[in-house]
């Protein structure tokens, strides 16, 4: 949810009931630090911030949770078993988000509060199983808390993954596709005019499968050679460098650090500075036509933009009718 999660989004879910979570995997440290402070001036309810788990700078991003009080670290990837344990030992609740069984029973061995298990539906980076398969695997493996996202939007599937066993779901596509959200009104009306098949899960944007909508665009770049691929990913890595200010040494050792997460090529690594870069032209600037759409399937059966107060009301209330009706 980089760029879409921000403070105003956040704020808008957790002032409605839900738990908001703050995106910081496209902010620079000093951006996390005034991103909280402006969340925080917008609710007094409590919210989590997402950090990426193999960000060379995870401690100090960690320090400044601790540092102004957030309630919850939501992790992309998990960091290292000391960064949980300092996390934890400060009070906060620990929730990484996993993709396998054995990603939950590892992190739950580590002392993890509770895991996010997306399955296949859901959007951006994923995996193959589906959340029908996967949560109710992870439910049965490990002790602790486990929220259900991919392919959820409504009172309906709220309950389906009660009946699985989850302690709730997490919605992102859905939570995109609001009156709080500040993805360009033309990038919403884009997604939903989308149907369930119009998205696609490929490898080529950043080495690593993530799905996305179905755009001119993606289809050229499955179309093209590696070459052609790789050297406008060096063109974005550069224009991100610049953007952000991010030291190149950082950047390296972020790669590096990404080269042997996911035993990614060289040229793979290179290829996933398209993803910030990409990610804001659509997100951020509406240009659909140079930027990529993160996306789960449950696009394709969400036609409206709630607000997250009406959406959060309306999922309750749906899930209450389908429990009466299953006791009648």
């Amino acid at each position: 949810m980089g760029w879409v999660s921000t403070p105003e989004l956040t704020a808008a879910t957790a002032n409605a009931g839900g738990l908001g979570i703050l995106a910081s995997g496209t902010l620079t440290v000093a951006e996390t630090e005034a991103a909280i402070l402006r969340t925080k001036e917008l609710t007094d309810a409590p919210f989590g911030v997402n950090v990426r788990g193999d960000a060379p700078d995870v401690g100090e991003r960690a320090e400044l949770l601790k540092k102004h009080g957030v309630r919850v670290a939501s992790f992309a990837l998990a960091p290292k078993e000391r960064v949980i344990r300092d996390l934890k030992d400060a009070g906060l609740v620990v929730m990484p988000s996993i993709g396998a069984k054995r990603h939950a029973e590892k992190v739950a061995a580590w002392g993890v509060d509770a895991v996010i298990v997306q399955g296949g539906e859901g959007g951006g980076h994923t995996g193959s199983v589906p959340t029908s398969v996967l949560l109710p695997q992870v439910v049965d493996a490990v002790d602790i808390p486990v929220i259900g996202a991919g392919g959820f939007h409504d009172g309906r599937g709220l309950v389906a993954a009660l009946a699985y066993g989850a302690a709730g779901v997490a919605m992102g596509t859905r939570f995109l596709l609001t009156s709080d959200s500040p993805v360009p009104d033309a990038v919403k009306q884009e997604y939903l005019k989308r149907g369930v098949n119009d998205t696609v899960v490929t490898s080529v944007l950043d080495g690593v499968p993530q799905r996305v909508l179905r755009t001119e665009l993606v289809d050229q770049l499955i179309g093209r050679g590696a070459a052609s691929r790789l050297t406008r990913s060096v063109r974005h890595a550069v224009a991100f460098q610049k953007m952000s200010g991010t030291p190149w040494r950082d950047i390296v050792r972020e790669g590096l650090a990404m080269k042997k997460t996911h035993e990614l090529s060289l040229g793979q690594v290179i290829m996933a500075a398209n993803t910030p870069m990409m990610l804001r032209s659509s997100m951020v600037d509406g240009r659909v036509d140079l930027g990529t759409l993160a996306s789960g399937q449950v696009a394709g059966v969400i036609d409206d933009l709630p607000s997250c107060a009406e959406l959060l009301a309306r999922i309750i209330a749906q899930a209450e009718a389908v429990l009466a009706r299953m006791q009648a």
